[in-house]
Formats: C-alpha cells, structure tokens, sequence
C-alpha cells in the first residue's frame, strides 16, 4: 500500500481533513509535525517529528524514514511546510517544486521581483530597511500605497496609507508588530502600489506546468483598506467568462514564471471591469502560494463523486490525479472577522445563524477564554460560516445574515 507523509504545524485547522482523505483514499498515513500536542493528538496514527524551523534538517529527516518506510508522497498543507516538502521530494526523486520557488512564493520581495523579472501585470514596489526614517520614506512613495511585511501571510500587518501621515503610522506599527513577534530574518517591509479593482482568490491545480481551476471565488466586500480582511468567499465567480478566462490565464503564467508546476496553488488577483482602458482591467496578481486555501475554508467546496479539496490533492499527490468538476451549485464561506481585541468570554446566535436558509455549517474555531486580536496584528478568525444555494447571490445573503444573528461578547 503506498504511504504518504503530511506536514502538519500546530496551527493547522486541517488535520482531520486531509487525514479523512487519505483514508478514502486508501493510503497508509503519516503525520510530520513539529509540535508533541499534534502528535499526541495523532498517537493512533504513524507520526514523524521534525523541526520545521530548519527545513534542510527536516528533509533529511524524512529522507531517512523514507529508507524504512517508501513514500509516494509529501504533502505540505501551509506556507510553513511548502519548502521542507519541496526540499523533501526533491531528495527522494518524487514530483516536486523547485525549492526556491516555493521559497519565492512565501517572500514578497523575491514574489515581486521574479513577477517583474517576466513583465506580468504586478503592482510597482521597493523594499525598505525597518531601520529607514518613515518621514523621509513618505517623501519619496506614490499615494496610495500599501505597506507589508516581507513574510507574513493572510493579510497580516498589511495596511494602506493614502497620505504621508498615514503613512507613518503604518510603517510604525508594521515595526512594532515584527519585533513583538520575533520576525527579524526578514528585517525589511515592502511598499506597493495600491491597485484599484475587485479581487478573486483562484484555486488550482498544476500538473506539469498547466493549470486547472479547481474554483474562482469572488470577494464581494470591498478590500480598499486600510486593512485587509477577507470575509467572504463565493463561487462560482460572477465576473463575465472572459474575465474569468484573463484571470486562468494570468494565473498559470505567475506559476510557470515563478517555477510552480506541480501541485496545488492559491492565487489572489484583482480586476477592474470598470476601468477605461484595457491595460487597467488587469488582472494584476496579488499573491500567490505553493499551497491550497487555508484555514477551513476548503469544506466550502464539493467535486464530482463528493469528493473535497484534499481528495483531490492527495490523489494528484500519489499519481491518480483525477480532477471532476465542480457541484453546479453555488457555495461559499465567511471567515469570520475579530470586531475588536479582548478574551472572548461567549458566543450567542449559533442556532438562529444555523437555521437560515443556505447555511451548511458554522464552526467556532477559537474557545471561550482566549484572547483574540483584529487585523492587522491578528492572524485568526474567529471561526467560520459555511452555505450552498442555487446561485451566488443566494448564497452571499445567507452568509451576510447568519453572521448578523451571532454575538460576540469579548472583554
């Protein structure tokens, strides 16, 4: 029977999916982590423990367990994994990434720089030392602009400044936020145009260079600023088909120019169907990662035979690469936002919110008693709100009205 190895960190929602996979698909599992309680939690299952801070030292790991036990497989399931997995099936000869471009995808300056290195559509940017006087930056950047970290992700300490105070103030508070949480190996912030536009999250999968769209998912709140949370997910994607087609086709250059070409990828892309001339409409690329959609928003999508998300990645990863359409009917998710920063003390409106119309499921990820920070500091949800209905429209209301019926009370 083969086996396959999944790279799974501590903050991972995704255990029980890909494990529930798996096991569809008949392979026998292992679990890499680097953290006991995953693997406590998994002590019925076959677990390897990594150190995933060293990604050299962690593939080398797995080349020896791969010795005594043949893998088909390795299969990352965030950011942090992508490269050990790429470095890991590079050594053990399976179909894999380059390294440095899964690398590339999780820095935003080799992102942009390889994006620009190949003339697609990508906002103008430089790079700063945190080290650099803000008031003397401001003077030299084009309004509005948007400020990031080099390495963070799902929108964390991204913030638009339209003005040189405001400006400032981002820069400042980019600062502190990385030296709260010890991010120093990338002591740099990045600045970026502003694109105006709408944005979709595309979800794919690359099999020897060429993309399949596994979904389209519009955004239909507004991400203007200054922060950039994303709520709401719904497909299929209400863009005219040859949008649609400019967005499938912008993607799948960005992944071979980046070197992407196998495995699952999750782009973000804004367009600008309003725009008067062409070379407005984009679509310009946002971001892109060697990796499926995160958190567990891919319960949001169902495929030919029932199968999810995972079923699908795991059976390209073991070469029964079978990719059904997607259910005709439309789907989405809420991620949803933290209001403010506190303890969440309870949650109330959970039955109200499920018994609206459309509403498949609503899980609250973080427990009673925690503390919970917004955007751009934070990097949780607080948990999330699943529907399905005839058409996006539906969909998108069910959504929007469940989440009006919960309350969060948090001191």
């Amino acid at each position: 029977m083969s086996r396959l190895l999944l790279l799974i960190p501590s903050t991972s929602y995704r255990v029980s999916d890909f494990l529930a996979a798996a096991h569809r698909l008949g392979v026998d599992v292992t679990v890499g982590s680097d953290e006991e309680s995953v693997l406590n939690e998994l002590s019925s299952s076959a677990t390897l423990s990594l150190d995933f801070v060293v990604p050299d030292t962690a593939a080398l790991e797995i080349e020896k367990f791969n010795a005594s036990f043949p893998l088909a497989a390795v299969v990352a399931v965030d950011d942090v994994t992508s490269i050990i997995a790429a470095k890991a099936s590079k050594l053990l000869g399976l179909p894999h990434n380059d390294p440095e471009a899964v690398a590339a995808t999780g820095n935003k300056l080799l992102f942009r720089k390889r994006l620009h290195q190949f003339d697609l559509a990508s906002p103008n940017f430089k790079s700063v030392s945190l080290d650099s006087d803000p008031d003397n930056l401001a003077q030299t950047v084009n309004f509005p602009c948007v400020l990031k970290p080099l390495n963070l992700s799902a929108s964390r300490g991204v913030i638009r400044a339209n003005d040189e105070v405001e400006f400032c103030a981002a820069f400042e508070r980019i600062k502190s936020l990385l030296k709260t949480i010890g991010s120093a190996s990338h002591p740099e912030i990045i600045i970026e145009d502003f694109i105006e536009g709408e944005e979709v999250a595309l979800e794919g999968l690359m099999v020897e260079g060429k993309l399949t769209v596994l979904a389209l998912f519009d955004k239909p709140d507004p991400l203007d600023g200054p922060y950039f949370e994303e709520t709401l997910y719904v497909t299929p994607s209400r863009l005219l088909p040859d949008f649609q087609s400019s967005v499938k086709t912008m993607a799948e250059q960005a992944a071979n120019a980046i070197g992407l070409n196998e495995g699952p990828i999750h782009a973000e892309l804004r367009v600008n169907p309003k725009a008067q001339h062409s070379n407005e409409t984009g679509p310009w690329i946002i971001e892109m990662a060697a990796r499926s959609i995160g958190g567990l928003c891919s319960r949001s999508l169902e495929f030919g035979d029932g199968l999810s998300l995972e079923d699908i990645i795991l059976r390209h990863a073991t070469g029964a690469s079978i990719v059904p359409d997607r259910e005709t009917t439309a789907s989405g998710v809420m991620m949803i936002p933290i209001p403010k920063a506190g303890m969440l003390e309870r949650v109330d409106g959970t039955l109200e919110a499920q018994a609206v119309s459309g509403i498949t499921e609503i899980t609250i990820s973080i427990a009673n008693g925690q503390q919970v920070i917004p955007l751009p500091e934070g990097e949780k949800y607080l948990g999330f709100i699943f529907a399905k209905a005839e058409t996006p429209e539906e969909v998108e209301a069910a959504l929007r009205t469940a989440h009006a019926k919960l309350k969060f009370e948090i001191t």
